[in-house]
């Protein structure tokens, strides 16, 4: 399952070791057993609980609100729908877990640490950098052994999952069938009937307009209304009132440098003499002359350190390239290897390293000095940066001040809007159940709508709308939910009597063709030139589409129909064309398709058996539940 990483980056096994911590310590176990609590759901005794879940929610609940933006509604994930959703797939997550684990499989830390270097978000100029990979983290809300636990876990499942979806068959009959049905063109000549041109036909009864109007009162309602007056609190909102001074800019570019820059990188090579850390006494003193050994060598005869690293090195990743690491900054290494190769000069070599790894001996090969932008290059940036970080400080401050204020003085919104600096904005109506875009998410609505709101004319809670942004309302007029008048929407209603008939009038008449048509006779229609038509054509109503390929092609020309939004429309089938034959690139990509298809039809009914098999409790949802 490696094969990606592998074809697109070399093996460095000891380089890569050097990057990361290893990680056998933190499985996945350690970070679900974080949290006592009662269960939310058990996997054949294994509890899934509040915790588990609650981060679950929190990923699903970012990972929408990014793709959402600013129409993200909080209170979607409020759902007994989604909730269940989000806990049934923890449940997928132990199951197929606890299954990996049985069968035996398995992930070494060099591979979970080759997976994690090679994510492009966590490099800096195309290699992997620790203090972007803490501080991606850190902006996800992640800690990173959180982080690689869900990338083992991860990991496991799709070693576990590819063996189906990745072994799904394809018969030579199935895809040549495929290829049959996909790529056959049938010629085609279409012809319209309009419904507009029968409208002038309608005649409606007197009474018509009345009696729909009294059948159909649902389709006249107007909903409850409100019209609001509302306060937003944002961090946004705040920035305005933000100062920032030149010297805490001047302190943020110091104790951020390495932001506003290049480090220094150095080159440098190793000959490595390997011992493992649980390692015996004798096998590391076996180890260490060895290493000894070799140093003397490279004393005697420098130059010849990269023929000595081929030789002698244990690092399969550099040893062949005579031990070259290439360039790396601090923080890249290990500790005590990045010591050493810091306090070196170039042509250098040091003496014995010991590292987790065994023995180093390391040359340094070349520096490459580090750029700095100047203070005032990158004043503009750290004093926004530095701006918002206040706001967000001052809304975490204020957030619950605020939400006390609109429900201790709940008969107005001026103190809240006094406390957040902001305008009490108004004019706004809303209609139950008809939430526009923007602020006015479903859980706004339903706070406007209670009767707290209405008939106790109470703000409502402060309700998160988006991220650091607050919101409360309160009503200053109702309607109660009415008909409109028959008088303002009888000429909407003739018109849609009207060309509801004229419809059917044109559906009976395309109807009436198309027998006449089917038993050979002539029946005046006017067809559009004939053009050859495949399965995936998009312009065509896909009702007719399907009644074009379900003709029957053995006596032609043959007849078929359909109603569209517009009318009726009529089609002739003129002629059928198979496909050649394919050539191999085309098979092997219809092959490709009805493995992929077989293979997720093998991994559905492998979930449905083990859930089947499974000893499962899951807890119900209702719909008042806000957590």
């Amino acid at each position: 399952m490696f094969d990606l990483v592998q074809e697109n980056r070399r093996l460095v096994q000891i380089v890569l070791a050097l990057i990361i911590v290893p990680f056998a310590l933190w499985g996945v176990d350690s970070y679900r057993k974080s949290g006592d609590g009662a269960a939310l759901a058990t996997v054949n005794g294994e509890k899934i609980g509040q915790q588990e879940f609650d981060n679950a929610l929190k990923q699903q609940q970012q990972r929408i609100r990014e793709m959402a933006g600013p129409n993200f509604d909080p209170a979607f994930f409020d759902k007994p729908e989604i909730k269940h959703s989000i806990l049934d797939g923890l449940v997928t997550q132990h199951l197929l877990s606890e299954e990996a684990r049985r069968v035996g499989l398995s992930l070494t830390d060099e591979q979970i640490a080759q997976i994690i270097a090679s994510i492009g978000v966590f490099q800096v100029d195309g290699k992997f950098d620790k203090n972007r990979y803490q501080e991606v983290l850190s902006e996800k809300g992640m800690n990173r052994f959180e982080f690689e636990s869900r990338i083992h876990q991860d990991l496991l499942i799709r070693q576990l999952t590819d063996a189906y979806t990745q072994n799904g068959y394809a018969s030579d009959t199935e895809t040549a069938n495929l290829i049959r049905l996909n790529e056959q063109q049938r010629v085609v000549a279409v012809a319209n009937l309009d419904a507009a041109a029968f409208m002038k036909q309608v005649k409606l009864p007197a009474k018509a307009i009345g009696d729909y109007y009294n059948n159909n009162p649902q389709e006249f309602q107007i909903p409850e209304r409100a019209n609001v007056e509302y306060v937003v609190f944002s961090a946004d909102s705040l920035l305005p009132q933000v100062k920032v001074s030149d010297e805490e800019v001047r302190q943020y570019y110091e104790d951020h440098q390495e932001e506003f820059g290049t480090q220094e990188q150095r080159q440098a090579a190793h000959i490595l003499i390997s011992v493992a850390k649980s390692g015996s006494d004798a096998e590391k003193q076996a180890a260490k002359a060895k290493a000894e050994q070799i140093l003397q060598q490279v004393k005697q005869s420098p130059g010849k350190f990269a023929a000595l690293a081929k030789q002698y090195s244990q690092d399969p990743g550099s040893a062949a390239g005579g031990g070259d690491l290439g360039m790396f900054g601090r923080g890249a290494m290990v500790k005590p290897f990045e010591d050493s190769v810091f306090s070196l000069k170039i042509g250098e070599v040091s003496g014995l390293v010991e590292s987790d790894f065994g023995y180093h001996i390391i040359k340094l090969l070349a520096v490459k000095s580090g750029k700095m932008q100047s203070l005032n290059e990158v004043k503009g940036l750290i004093v926004q940066r530095l701006k918002l970080q206040h706001a967000n400080d001052k809304f975490a401050e204020l957030a619950e001040k605020f939400n006390n204020t609109v429900y201790e003085q709940s008969d107005s919104l001026k103190p809240a809007a006094e406390l957040a600096n902001v305008p009490v904005q108004r004019g706004v109506w809303l209609s139950k159940g008809q939430a526009p875009a923007g602020l006015w998410t479903d859980k706004v609505l339903q706070a406007v709508f209670s009767d707290d709101a209405i008939k106790n004319k109470r703000n409502t809670a402060a309700i998160e709308v988006a991220q650091n942004t607050l919101l409360s309302a309160r009503v200053t007029e109702f309607k109660p939910e009415s008909v409109r008048p028959l008088p303002e929407l009888s000429a909407m209603i003739q018109q849609k009597l009207v060309a509801l008939q004229a419809k059917e009038m044109v559906v009976q008449q395309g109807k009436k063709l198309l027998e006449q048509l089917q038993r050979g006779e002539k029946a005046g229609v006017t067809w559009k030139t004939a053009q050859d038509i495949t399965r995936t054509r998009r312009d065509i109503d896909p009702a007719l589409l399907q009644a074009i390929f379900r003709a029957d092609a053995g006596k032609l020309p043959a007849y078929v129909g359909a109603s569209s939004q517009n009318g009726y429309m009529l089609a002739r089938v003129d002629a059928v064309k198979d496909p050649v034959q394919s050539d191999e690139r085309k098979l092997g990509g219809y092959e490709q398709q009805i493995r992929q298809i077989t293979g997720e039809e093998l991994l559905t009914a492998y979930l449905a058996d083990l859930k089947k098999r499974a000893d499962i409790t899951m807890k119900e949802f209702s719909a008042e539940e806000k957590r």
